[in-house]
C-alpha cells in the first residue's frame, strides 16, 4: 500500500502541469503520477519503418505515454481562450486567458519556439475574414505557437526530467482500474502494473486527480456511472480529415498558419468547424484500446510534405434519455474500419459528389498524393451518417469561397476522424466534484480540448493543491 498527498491519473498535459505548478509554488507534498504508457524516451511508433500500422499491444504508443497524444501530435498551442473547449464558462474568460499566458511562458522556459503564428499580417487576415463572412463562416482569431511533432517530444522530455528531479514519483506501465471509495469519498485508486502483471494494489491519496485525456474518456464515463459522479451528456465530434496540395492553402498558411473556421450550414444548422490544420503536414493513424483506428494529422518543424491537412468536425450534442455519445461515435468508427478492413478509409471529394467509391488507381493519377500510405481507397459515405455527411459537404463548399480550390474533385477525405470528450463532469470552479477528494481535468473531464487549455487547467489545479 502506498500513500501520497496527491495522486494524478494520467501523464498528459493536464496531469503534468498540475504537478509542475505545485513544484513551482514550492509544494513539499508527496506527488505521484500513474501512467498507462511509457516514459517519453521509450515511446516509438514502428510505422516509420514498417510503413503500415502494426496495431501495437497493449496500447498505441502515439496516444499513450508521458505527455499523452500531445508528444506525437502536431504540437500546436492555441493562445486564445476562445479555442480549446468550455473551460472559460466554468472559471471565467479573464482567468482562462490569464492562465493561458502564464502556461505559455512555462512552455517557453522548456524550449518552445518563440515565434507566434498569425499576429503580424493584419490586412491579409482582414481579407480572409471578409471572404469568410461572405461564405457565412466565422474566422476565429487565435495566435498559434507551433512546437512541432519532433520538438514537442524534446520539450516534454525536459518536463519529465524536471518532475523526476524534483521528487515527483511517476509510475509507468501502470493502469488504473477503479477508484478507492470510502464513506462516499475518494481515497485513491486501484492500479496494476502492465509490465509485471502484478496483482492490483491500492494507491491512497488525500486528493485524486483524474486527467486521463481523450484516450480515457470512455473509462471515466464508466466510473461516473459506477460511483455516482455527477455529469451531463457531453459533445462528440464526428468528421473527416481533409488533405489538399499546399498550393491550395498557401495564402492562408502564410497568413494564419491555422485558419479556424466555424459554420452552421443548411439544412441542419449544426456547428461545423475546422481543427488541427497542418501546413506541409502528414495524415496519421491512431489506435484505441478497442482496436478502433481513427485518423489524425501532425506537422514537423523541419520535415515537410507537399500537402496540408486539417479536420472538419461536426459537433453532436445529445439530450435525455440518451447518455452514450462516446459509444455512438465509436460505432461509426467501427463501421468505417470494417469497410477498410481495419484501416483508415480515403475518398476523393469529387467521387463523393458523383456517388461512387474511389479506387486506388484513381488516387495514383491525382495531384494530391495521400501522406497516409496505408489508407484504403473506398467509400466513406457508406458509414458516415447522412446528417454528418451533408454538413461536411456543405461546409467544404463554403470553405471553397475562402480558399478557392478547396472543394476540388481531387481533395481527399479520410475517415473516421473522431474526437471523444467524456460526458462533462459537474464541478465547481475549483474543480471539486460531488465526490470529496476527487477532481477531474483535461479532455477526459469534458471541459477542455487540446494541449494548451488542458495544460492551463492543470496549472489552476496545481495552485489549488499546493
Amino acid at each position: 500500500m502506498k500513500n501520497f498527498d496527491v495522486l494524478i491519473i494520467g501523464a498528459g498535459p493536464a496531469g503534468i502541469f498540475t504537478a509542475l505548478e505545485m513544484l513551482k509554488k514550492g509544494s513539499k507534498k508527496r506527488i505521484a503520477i500513474v501512467e498507462k504508457g511509457k516514459a517519453i524516451e521509450n515511446r516509438s511508433c514502428p510505422k516509420s519503418k514498417t510503413k503500415k500500422c502494426m496495431n501495437c499491444k497493449p496500447y498505441c504508443h502515439i496516444t499513450t505515454g508521458f505527455s499523452g497524444a500531445g508528444a506525437f501530435s502536431d504540437g500546436k498551442l492555441s493562445l486564445s481562450c476562445e479555442v480549446g473547449g468550455d473551460l472559460p464558462s466554468l472559471i471565467g474568460e479573464e482567468l482562462a486567458q490569464e492562465t493561458i499566458g502564464y502556461t505559455d511562458n512555462i512552455y517557453l522556459e522548456f524550449g518552445a519556439d518563440e515565434k507566434i503564428e498569425g499576429l503580424d499580417k493584419i490586412e491579409e487576415t482582414k481579407d480572409i475574414r471578409r471572404r469568410a463572412i461572405q461564405a457565412n463562416l466565422k474566422l476565429v482569431d487565435c495566435p498559434i505557437r507551433h512546437l512541432g511533432t519532433e520538438k514537442a517530444q524534446i520539450i516534454y522530455q525536459s518536463i519529465e526530467n524536471y518532475l523526476k528531479d524534483h521528487g515527483v514519483e511517476i509510475y509507468f506501465n501502470m493502469v488504473c482500474h477503479d477508484l478507492v471509495m470510502e464513506d462516499g469519498a475518494c481515497k485513491g485508486a486501484v492500479v496494476r502494473n502492465l509490465a509485471s502483471h502484478q496483482e492490483e494494489e491500492a494507491f491512497y491519496a488525500g486528493h485524486t486527480v483524474v486527467a486521463a485525456g481523450r484516450k480515457g474518456a470512455d473509462w471515466l464515463e464508466r466510473l461516473c456511472g459506477q460511483h455516482g459522479i455527477l455529469h451531463m451528456p457531453g459533445t462528440v465530434d464526428i468528421g473527416v480529415r481533409v488533405e489538399v496540395r499546399n498550393e491550395i492553402m498557401e495564402y492562408v498558411n502564410n497568413v494564419l498558419y491555422e485558419s479556424k473556421l466555424i459554420g452552421y450550414p443548411l439544412p441542419f444548422k449544426d456547428k461545423v468547424r475546422t481543427f488541427c490544420q497542418n501546413p506541409g503536414g502528414f495524415v496519421s493513424q491512431e489506435n484505441y484500446d478497442n482496436n478502433l483506428a481513427v485518423v489524425n494529422g501532425h506537422s514537423y518543424k523541419d520535415l515537410k510534405s507537399q500537402n496540408t491537412n486539417l479536420a472538419i468536425l461536426c459537433s453532436h450534442n445529445f439530450t435525455e434519455p440518451f447518455n452514450q455519445p462516446i459509444a455512438y461515435a465509436q460505432k461509426i468508427g467501427e463501421l468505417t474500419n470494417m469497410l477498410g478492413s481495419g484501416n483508415i478509409l480515403v475518398q476523393r471529394y469529387g467521387d463523393i459528389l458523383g456517388g461512387k467509391r474511389t479506387w486506388q488507381k484513381e488516387l495514383s493519377r491525382s495531384n494530391v498524393k495521400p501522406t497516409l500510405p496505408d489508407a484504403v481507397a473506398g467509400d466513406i459515405t457508406a458509414a458516415m451518417p447522412y446528417r454528418a455527411m451533408t454538413n461536411i459537404i456543405n461546409f467544404i463548399q463554403a470553405v471553397d469561397h475562402v480558399v478557392p480550390g478547396f472543394a476540388s474533385n481531387e481533395t481527399l477525405l479520410y475517415s473516421p476522424e473522431l474526437k471523444f470528450y467524456s460526458n462533462r463532469v459537474k464541478m465547481t470552479p475549483e474543480f471539486d466534484t460531488n465526490i470529496k477528494g476527487l477532481h477531474c481535468l483535461g479532455d477526459s473531464s469534458g471541459w477542455t480540448r487540446g494541449l494548451m487549455m488542458a495544460s492551463a487547467m492543470g496549472v489552476l489545479m496545481g495552485r489549488r493543491l499546493v
